[in-house]
């Protein structure tokens, strides 16, 4: 993008150069961290199924305690709460590098560094919006997580292209330590951020209101399956079959490319089809990538097989940009911004509640039961979303696509 097409987006004197050189810098020690640290859990610190799930659980948990950091912060400017997020990710990426590789410790380590990861999280969009100039937030929102996506991106493909190359022996602390270096030069930028920005408070709060229970209840479905895949889809392709940290990462580089170019496509059809018919479509899809994804060694020789999963972590990654048509059909039937985007904080904290039991129980179902039996649950989670959104009642006055004709429900 262009120095003049960029003054076109944000305020004069904003320091949304500094802000994103920051995003860039951690995106790309997020990439190197991600692209590695399943591998590590598994070679390495020797989680099973059910320690990943346990480890997952107290990674996520920082999402459900956002709510109550923000209250307790409420004074704090969004610029200052970026910083102290930049510090708390840097302190957890640091003890990911040195401490001994035993599950208490590392799970610990991996908290800390998500809990600054959802601090920032909860500032990037405040801090690019008050940087946007009027009526270019959409623009500079888009802005802001291409930049992020870049760095991110970036950091796969070097672990795609180093990992086992460079470095002799386990190169994974190393790796490690080259992210926590990145780390300390985000918040090296990130301190050089001015303003006090005011937060919006509305993402501090929980908010409720009867009109909005089928939203909330689609969250909790999506949470639901979209944990499975996030926290298991990988660690069944590095103990199932075998797959190191350069292919793991050439899978999730295959994966961000694919969504960076498909998502203004999946945007496309919401707005042609309705939000609706996607919402549906999306889970029902998702059924065959569970059966194949649990499935497949049954059916194939484990090679193919496992190129067959492979295909489907991708394709679970694309389906998953439907997501976003739940944001719509809350903006459908809200009466404001301001309520709509209440509702949609409440939402990430409805979807947060579940992932974390999702995490700790899946890893033990998995042990268990076995692959199969977890996708298979998986699957009918995503039946009963399909099924619940089938119950979903488009108001006619606002039908945006003509997928949504004749498919209302009732209340």
């Amino acid at each position: 993008m262009t120095t003049t097409k960029i003054k076109t987006i944000f305020k004069e004197g904003a320091p949304f150069r500094l802000f994103f050189a920051s995003l860039l810098l951690s995106g790309l020690g997020y990439g190197i961290y991600k692209g590695i640290l399943d591998n590590y859990l598994a070679e390495i610190v020797a989680m099973t199924e059910f320690d990943r799930g346990v480890t997952e659980f107290f990674r996520e948990l920082p999402g459900l305690m956002l709510v109550f950091i923000l209250a307790a912060f409420y004074t704090f400017s969004a610029e200052k709460l970026y910083k102290i997020g930049a510090v708390i990710m840097l302190a957890g990426m640091g003890l990911i590098s040195v401490v001994p590789a035993g599950r208490v410790l590392v799970t610990l380590s991996i908290f800390v560094y998500s809990l600054g990861e959802h601090i920032q999280l909860g500032m990037k969009n405040t801090l690019t919006l008050e940087y946007a100039k009027e009526r270019k937030g959409g623009t500079a929102l888009g802005y802001q997580s291409a930049i992020y996506q870049a760095g991110t991106l970036f950091g796969f493909l070097v672990i795609m292209v180093c990992f086992n190359r460079l470095i002799a022996g386990s190169p994974f602390r190393a790796f490690f330590l080259v992210s926590t270096a990145l780390f300390a030069l985000s918040l090296f930028v990130s301190l050089k951020i001015s303003g006090k920005s005011e937060l919006n408070r509305n993402s501090s709060r929980f908010y409720f209101k009867k009109k909005f229970r089928k939203y909330y209840m689609l969250e909790i479905f999506y949470g639901a399956r979209k944990q499975v895949f996030f926290t298991f889809g990988p660690y069944v392709l590095i103990l199932f079959y075998g797959a190191d940290a350069a292919r793991i990462s050439l899978l999730f580089a295959i994966s961000a490319i694919s969504c960076y170019f498909l998502a203004p496509l999946v945007g496309r059809i919401i707005d042609s089809l309705g939000y609706k018919a996607v919402m549906i479509a999306d889970t029902l899809i998702l059924v065959v990538v569970c059966f194949f994804y649990g499935f497949a060694h049954h059916i194939f020789p484990k090679d193919i097989a496992y190129t067959v999963c492979c295909a489907n972590y991708v394709l679970d990654s694309i389906i998953s940009l439907a997501s976003i048509a739940s944001n719509v059909y809350v903006q459908d039937i809200s009466d404001s911004t301001d309520e709509m985007q209440k509702t949609i904080s409440t939402g990430v904290s409805v979807n947060h509640m579940i992932t974390i039991f999702i995490a700790l129980f899946g890893g033990l179902i998995w042990q268990k039961l076995g692959i199969e039996t977890l996708f298979v649950l998986s699957a009918i989670l995503g039946l009963c979303n399909s099924a619940y959104a089938a119950t979903i009642k488009v108001p006619p006055a606002r039908q945006g696509g003509r997928g949504n004709e004749g498919l209302e429900g009732q209340d």
